[in-house]
């Protein structure tokens, strides 16, 4: 079997801290400080602060593998994701846009 890479005894399952995506308690906390009324799961609040937690995540990621290249262009969607969000808020409703912008610590 020349050229196959085994996959070893790694174990990259959920919860092992391997993983860059928001772990399902943080989410939830974030929705429930963020949410407009109960059950509002998709306000762009809400919208924005899970991808800045997704950012930030990442950008810790790159400071260790800075070199990860595939990870970079998912960062950058999520970045230009995060500021359609935010013009449609700031177009929408401004003060609802500086909240989240001083809730959130982005500087713009």
């Amino acid at each position: 079997m020349r050229g196959r890479i085994g996959r070893g005894d790694w174990d990259f399952g959920p919860g092992k801290g391997y993983g860059m995506s928001v772990s399902v308690e943080r989410k939830r906390a974030i929705v429930e400080a963020f949410r407009k009324h109960e059950g509002d799961t998709g306000s762009p609040e809400v919208q924005i602060a899970l991808l800045t937690e997704r950012i930030n995540d990442l950008t810790e990621h790159f400071k260790v593998h800075s070199k990860d290249h595939h990870s970079r262009r998912g960062l950058l969607k999520m970045i230009g994701t995060r500021r359609s969000l935010l013009e449609y808020l700031k177009g929408k409703d401004r003060e609802r846009y500086r909240a989240i912008i001083s809730r959130l610590g982005i500087r713009r």
